[in-house]
């Protein structure tokens, strides 16, 4: 763990996974696992209170391109756990930290190694209205009872989550000047995908009709994003399972019934790939997620 000075440091650790760190004043360094990256650095020249979140199990092969990003208070800066960056910081300043599984934000390792170099700028549209709160989140979350500290954690990683996804649609791989190198024409396949995610025969031969493009095509736009049509499109559908199996808990809907609704047509099918992206059943998953809403709500 870190080195810290004299203010007292409380860690509060969730059955998801999630770790927040807080009254982190002046750290040697953030925390994590592996080997620092010593080309990354992240640089800052103001007092105050500054946001991490180190993202857990995503890490691959060292980024071989250098990195120096400035920070303000306030600013959102997202690292890989696995290889923690270099801080040029004052002599005092504060580090709020949130260690997160990356599969929990739905991040794969090219994810990560983007969205690492791209803080949310507190002074943004985002920022103004989240860094405060996940600030605030981070507080409370450490200090209240367990039960609570679960909710008041998963709400966080819900707001981690936009953040991540606002970041990655607007910095894309090859970005030079503030200019996407995405072409327009996948940015609307993504659109469409979103559309269709509920539709059990969404596929690439129906996106590429859609589109009037190959699928030979689709897949090298995919490609170039560092992942494929199929494991797209399986993400979002677990994404928005694992937020309905939390929201409606042991209500109304059934686990097949959730599961059918983002496009599985096998309850089964869905069970397996549930587990080998989250580590845990969808059943298991409700029930840690719904005890904890329950109990906050007491």
């Amino acid at each position: 763990m870190i080195t810290t000075s004299t203010v007292e440091t409380n860690t509060f650790r969730t059955s998801l996974g999630v770790e927040i760190v807080t009254g982190e004043e002046t750290p040697a360094r953030l925390p994590g696992q592996g080997r620092p990256q010593p080309a990354h650095r992240l640089l800052a020249e103001d007092v105050g209170e500054y946001l991490f979140v180190g993202l857990r199990g995503c890490g691959g092969p060292p980024d071989p391109e250098p990195a120096r990003l400035r920070l303000a208070p306030g600013d959102v800066c997202f690292y890989d756990a696995d290889r923690t960056p270099g801080l040029d910081f004052p002599e005092r300043f504060t580090a709020t930290v949130f260690l997160v599984p990356g599969d929990l934000l739905g991040l794969a390792e090219p994810d990560v190694r983007r969205i690492a170099r791209t803080p949310v700028a507190r002074a943004s549209r985002l920022g103004t209205l989240l860094s405060p709160l996940l600030s605030d989140l981070a507080r409370t979350a450490a200090e209240a009872r367990p039960a609570v500290g679960e909710m008041l954690a998963w709400n966080a990683v819900n707001i981690m989550s936009t953040l991540a996804t606002e970041q990655l649609g607007a910095e894309a791989p090859g970005t030079q000047g503030g200019e996407s190198a995405q072409p327009p024409v996948l940015k609307r396949i993504l659109e469409y995908v979103e559309l269709h995610l509920t539709d059990p025969d969404l596929s690439p031969e129906v996106i590429a009709r859609a589109h009037h493009i190959s699928v030979r095509y689709l897949h090298k736009l995919f490609k170039d994003e560092g992942a494929t049509v199929g494991r797209w499109i399986l993400r979002r559908r677990l994404e928005e399972c694992r937020r309905d199996l939390m929201r409606y808990g042991r209500g109304s809907r059934t686990i097949a019934a959730v599961a059918g609704r983002w496009g599985f047509l096998s309850a089964t099918h869905f069970s397996r790939v549930f587990r080998a992206a989250y580590g845990m059943s969808p059943r298991e998953w409700r029930d840690t997620a719904g005890r904890g809403a329950r109990t906050g709500r007491d």
